[in-house]
Parts: structure tokens; sequence; C-alpha cells
């Protein structure tokens, strides 16, 4: 599109979005309980495909429940067949041109004005889709639906702007030399998990917001919480066929996107497995594309929390807690394998550690006194309670929890797993679910401790350290430099905040490329130099030609 350019502008200052408490008594907290009753009472929703701005009902219906009450449906979606999944690729390649044509300032403002649709008009209703689909309490729905997602919109304006400021430092006399940020070739498949709302959010709007089209492929998990981000982003102006909405089974959709000859990127949060998986068919299908795909993924963790002996005790117990059992355990992020100085161990940290958690409450997140809430579904109650079982089979000592009630909703009790062996199978694998193993270990052996986290795990997403001892901190920031791409100290292993701690892990944890901070967008653009001349030659030869 024809539009003069005539001012360089500046975006407005950005902020964190300020979190609400949601206290007894709250404005916030009734306002929310009312959307959460309306949600309640309207459900199920009805959920299309979105193509080219237009809902799709392919009449293959799937559903999505709700984990707290698995009897019930917070929606059913129509799955994208073969022909929605082509027009979707059509209409988004269609869309390209005139969206990366449009100005900066104009695709920014769009942004922004999502950003306060999110933080504002639709705030209660995201969190209550977010609360009743996928299982989270009111505090970890805020931080997540409202606020982060909030914070990935607007500081992703002001990335872009300091992305497109770069530029050559020099110029040669009669001659002006200028970088462009192209969107890429083709479209982006964007595949998103059930665990973040905003990540949902975030995935699709990173390569929108440099001027790429998006098929994106919500979770069957966050289908209902990622349909509203998609109708907030259409209200606040996005034109129809950048993102195209297609929830449906991942390996037809996903193999249908990644087999066309226009797929340029895959912007995925998911489990290891399955980007392995899909990196290996993107290699297979290379001989297609037009050029070479980027693959940006975050997977899995194995996250640890090393406690020395210097380390102030009730600081690291309220953290482990929380790393451990916030939104059971199904970040990431989450804490999963703990190792504690023996000294530690037995002078107050094991018996703080159980008191605590056992006084937390497991239940449904409309109940706001409940800390946890359920597993996401039947299969991760199954995975996580055969663990948690075949840790005990190999002579693991269950401390607290271990059970689980799937009678009304996937619940199970905060898990405490005492370990002898530092290679036992819960300390290795993923399990994505509120169980913690420890390991004690002597506090002579800190460092050969330290070189045990780095080398039990194929993962490197996130990792803390807790001690009051500097050097001690220092010795493991530096043997664990691999170990994590982010590093707490003194501080849970989980909570990046956008525009703070950019976030993203490396190793079978993924390529690190942290969301959150200007890195990302770097790998949605592809770079194009630009050199006008001014003054003409007017011979070819060289001074060093003359004879």
């Amino acid at each position: 599109m024809s539009t003069p350019q005539l001012a360089t502008f500046k975006v407005p200052a950005v902020e964190n979005e300020p979190m609400r408490s949601y206290a007894a008594g709250s404005a916030e907290r009734k306002a929310l309980e009312d959307t959460l009753n309306q949600m309640l009472q309207e459900m199920p929703y009805e959920v299309p495909c979105i193509v080219n701005g237009l809902p799709v009902k392919t009449g293959k219906l799937a559903k999505q429940p709700v984990p707290s009450h698995h009897a019930l449906h917070l929606c059913a979606y129509h799955e994208a067949d073969q022909s929605t999944v082509a027009s979707a690729i059509d209409g988004a390649l269609s869309a390209k041109a005139e969206w990366e044509a449009m100005p900066w300032n104009d695709r920014a403002a769009i942004f922004l004005r999502a950003a306060e649709l999110v933080s504002g008009k639709y705030r209660y209703k995201l969190m209550a889709a977010t609360m009743l689909g996928q299982g989270k309490n009111a505090w970890q729905a805020e931080i997540d639906a409202a606020a982060e997602l909030s914070d990935f919109l607007r500081f992703g304006v002001k990335y872009v702007e300091e992305l497109y400021a770069q530029q050559p430092p020099k110029n040669s006399a009669g001659a002006w030399n200028r970088v462009e940020y192209r969107a890429l070739e083709g479209f982006v498949l964007a595949v998103s998990p059930f665990n973040f709302t905003a990540i949902g959010g975030n995935l699709p709007g990173v390569p929108a917001l440099v001027g790429n089209t998006v098929l994106w492929k919500p979770s069957p998990a966050a289908t209902y919480s990622n349909y509203l981000i998609y109708q907030i982003l259409a209200e606040a102006g996005v034109p129809a066929g950048v993102i195209q909405f297609v929830p449906g089974p991942p390996p037809e959709v996903v193999a249908q996107a990644i087999s066309h000859p226009s797929f340029a990127a895959l912007h995925f949060t998911g489990s290891t497995f399955i980007f392995k998986k899909l990196w290996k068919d993107i290699a297979a299908n290379v001989d297609k594309y037009k050029g070479y795909p980027r693959i940006v993924g975050e997977t899995g963790g194995k996250n640890f929390h090393v406690i020395h002996k210097s380390a102030e005790v009730r600081n690291a117990v309220f953290q482990t807690i929380r790393g451990g059992f916030e939104y059971q355990g199904q970040k990431c992020s989450a804490l999963s394998r703990l190792y504690v100085s023996s000294s530690l161990w037995s002078s107050g940290f094991k018996d703080l550690l159980l008191s605590e958690i056992a006084k937390i409450k497991v239940g449904s997140p409309l109940d706001f006194s409940n800390f946890m809430g359920p597993v996401i579904g039947r299969p991760a109650y199954d995975k996580i309670t055969d663990f948690i079982q075949k840790a005990k089979d190999a002579g693991g000592e269950v401390l607290i929890g271990g059970t689980g009630d799937d009678s009304r909703g996937y619940f199970i009790q905060p898990t405490i797993i005492l370990t002898k062996d530092p290679n036992s199978i819960t300390m290795r694998e993923e399990i994505f679910g509120p169980v913690i193993t420890v390991y004690v270990y002597d506090d002579a052996n800190y460092e050969q401790t330290l070189e045990l986290i780095d080398n039990t795990s194929p993962y490197a997403l996130t990792g803390a350290i807790f001690a009051t001892d500097r050097k001690a901190l220092l010795t493991a920031t530096n043997k664990l430099r691999n170990a994590a791409g982010n590093v707490y100290y003194n501080e849970k292993c989980t909570g990046a905040v956008v525009g703070q701690q950019p976030f993203g892990g490396a190793r079978a944890s993924g390529t690190n490329d942290k969301a959150g901070s200007i890195s990302i967008f770097y790998r949605f653009v592809s770079a194009r130099s630009i050199k006008e001349n001014f003054v003409g030659l007017e011979d070819f030869q060289y001074p060093s030609n003359s004879i």
C-alpha cells in the first residue's frame, strides 16, 4: 500500500503489565468470578477454523475438556482438514505482500492496541478460559494470560523498533548504506503448547509483527483461550489472512504445512520428541523449499535447584515449593530435580520442606484457596503416576504425596521422592508434573555434584543455585555454564519475565532464541543490504594501473 512517510515515529515507552492480586473482597476477584460463572453457564463454545478472516466449520469436531471436571468440556472445535489447510496456506501467501508493505508504525499500532485489549477489555475472559480449560489458578492465569501476553505484545513492538534501527555505522564518501529487514519468503507455521496462553499469542505474533503471515495450530488443550487471542488480534486490526487459525490433529496439519514449497519457518513450543521429528521431516523436505527454513523451538527441561550448605534455608524451601508445584509442575521451566547439602537437609531443610508441602491445597481452580489444580488430561495423569510408581520400584522413597484422584478431575498430590541414585529415572527423564526428586549430597562433594547435575540430563533449560557463599555460587555458575539457558541465584528456576529475563535453553531444550527479547525477531527476518551511490565513476581503471 502506498502512504506518505512524513515523520520518523517513536513507539511509546513500554513497561511490564502491573499484576493484580485477586485478594478476597477485591474488585478484580469479583470481576473474575463473575466472568467464570458466565463462562460456566455459556460453555461449551463452538470454535471454527478461521481462514482469510472467515469461520470455517469442517464438521469434524473435537472437544477441549475441563481438566478439573472432565465430564465437562469448554469448547468443541472444528478440526482443519486438508482443504482447509490448503486454503489457509494460499490465503497467507496472498496476504503477505500487503501486510509486509504496511508502514511499520501501523503494524506497531495494531499490536499495541492488542495489548490494551488483552490487559483491559478481555483480561478476565482470557483468564477464565485459561483457568477452566488449562487448569490454572487465578494467580497463574493472571501472570500468564493477562500480564505475560500483554508484555509480549508491547515489548515486541519495542524490540522490532530497535531491530529496524540497527543500521551500518559507516558510509564511504558519496554513498549511503542501509539495511532492511525483510519478512521471510513464504509463510511461517506456529505450533503452540497448552501450558501458556501467552505463548499461544507469541508464537504467531512474533513473526507477524515483522511482516510474515502465519499458520497457527494451537494445542488442543488450549483451543478456546487461543481462539480468544485470535479474535483480539483481529479486533486490534490484524488483517484477514495474516494469521490463519487452524486447530486440528497435529500430525496432519503440520505435515501438510511443512511439505509446502513456500514453508519458510517453524515457530514451535512443545515436546522434545515432536520437535526432533519435525526437524527430521523438514530436513527430508529441504529440496522442495524455495529456501532453507528457519527452525525455532523451545521444548522440555529437567530443571534443577542446587542447595549449597551456605544457603538460607527458608528462602530455598519456599522457592523450591513454588518452582516445583506452581501450575502442577507443568511449566517447561518447572523444578524436577533437587540437590541438597546433607548438613542442610538434616538440620531443617527436609522438615520445613515437608511441613510446608503438607499445607498445599489441591483442587478446582474455581476455589481460590487451592494452590494447585489439575494436570492437563488423562495422558498426563497416567504418565505422571506411572513415573511415581517406577521411582518407587527402583528404590525411591516417597516422602510426601505420590497419590492422585481422577474420579472428577485429574488431580495429583505434590510429591517428593528421595533417591540414593542420582541417575534414577525421575532424575533423568522429563515428567511435566508435580514431582520433585531429591538427591542429598555430601557437603565435601559439592563440585562433583555440580558435574553430576551437568551430565545427568540431556536438557539445558533452567536451573537455580542457592548459596550465600559467593565462591560457591561462582563455582556452580561456571561449572553449570551450559546446563541451563536461564540460571537463577537464590531464586526459583521458573518465572522469566518479558523484558527482564529472556527465556530459552539449549541442548535438548531447544534453539535458545530467547523469547521475550530482541533475539527472537532476528529469526523471522531476512536482512537485505542496500548501498546507494551518489557519485558516478568516470573511468574503470584503478590508480595503480597507471604507468
